[in-house]
């Protein structure tokens, strides 16, 4: 018997160009938190000037899981002034991956969520299918997340 597999609706590549919009730092439904690994915590710290415990204290809190994530100020990522990211030097890999996240790289979703806040989508340089998923993996792995 043999397997087949199904290729993904992305195996001739996405194309995405980052408008600079900030609408991705903006709340949407599920995508409504960024999320911080160790690195991400210790690199905007310093980045700030700040004691990690003193960013911690003033820019982040802790989901039900215990996970950390910027707080969210109105709707969208404290750190989003005038809809520029004023810590992009060091974003965290969850901003510097996005819109390839691994739970975003299903044709329903791409289409309609991902593509409903990102202009972006459709727009730019095409990405390969292994392009694609090397930055979903690093990400995934950054935060220790297993699909």
């Amino acid at each position: 018997m043999s397997e087949s597999f199904e290729k993904p609706f992305y195996e001739n590549g996405l194309q995405f160009e980052c408008t600079g919009c900030g609408a991705c730092c903006k709340t949407h439904g599920d995508y409504a938190y960024v999320y911080l690994n160790h690195d991400n915590v210790d690199a905007i710290s310093e980045y700030l000037g700040m004691t990690r415990i003193d960013f911690l204290n003033a820019h982040c809190a802790n989901d039900e899981y215990g996970n950390v994530h910027l707080t969210m100020v109105e709707g969208q990522c404290n750190f989003l002034k005038d809809d520029k990211c004023v810590v992009y030097a060091v974003r965290p890999h969850q901003c510097r991956s996005w819109p390839f996240w691994t739970e975003n790289l299903t044709e329903e979703c791409w289409y309609g969520e991902v593509s409903d806040c990102c202009p972006g989508i459709g727009r730019g340089k095409r990405y390969s299918k292994e392009e694609i998923e090397k930055i979903a993996q690093d990400r995934d792995k950054a935060y220790g997340i297993d699909f």
